[in-house]
């Protein structure tokens, strides 16, 4: 097989491959993470994975056989009533986000973009996840003590809040966290 890249420098995306006992290195290139405006959420996160995989393999080809590697790029948005939150710009902002998905149901939707010399594999998974209803001392307690300042939603289910927040989830825990990572070694 070739040599695999995750084109992803979130510790967590690494933990999950690394969970899978996948042999693979870290590449990360600056991607411009904007996007026009009309598609769906689904849609948005596999245009950044792609973006993501192909600023590597642009890299790559610079420097070897563009046949010799295997990107895995991902991206993850978070969707509260159709509309995507972002990361927390600060504190105030994070407490603000958790705040809104106190008691509710979200989406958790993760692109992945695999490439292999001309062979592109794009799929996007869906996770519903619902809060029980937190109270803004559990929301400070937890803004203050992990600081989710780098995750989309303001959270990260595999922490403090994951145990003693989350009333349910519909589809792959993973996903939840970053990246399918089961659907990822299937299609691999």
């Amino acid at each position: 097989m070739n040599k695999i890249i995750l084109a992803s420098g979130s510790p967590r995306r690494k933990q999950l491959l690394e969970l899978a006992e996948i042999s693979f290195d870290v590449m990360v290139s600056e991607t411009d993470e904007s996007y026009p405006s009309g598609l769906s959420s689904p849609e948005i996160a596999l245009l950044i994975a792609e973006n993501k995989a192909l600023a590597v393999q642009k890299i790559l080809n610079s420097k070897h056989n563009r046949y010799s590697h295997t990107i895995i790029a991902a991206d993850t948005v978070v969707v509260l009533d159709n509309k995507i939150i972002g990361k927390p710009s600060d504190r105030k902002d994070a407490i603000r986000i958790l705040t809104s998905l106190s008691g509710r149901i979200h989406k958790v939707i993760t692109g992945v973009c695999i490439l292999s010399g001309t062979e592109k594999k794009l799929f996007a998974e869906e996770t519903e996840v619902e809060f029980y209803k937190l109270s803004l001392f559990q929301i400070e307690y937890y803004v203050d003590k992990y600081k989710p300042y780098d995750k989309a939603g303001a959270y990260a289910i595999q922490e403090w809040i994951g145990a003693v927040g989350i009333k349910s989830i519909k589809g792959d825990f993973y996903n939840v966290m970053g990246l399918p990572v089961s659907r990822v070694v299937r299609s691999l």
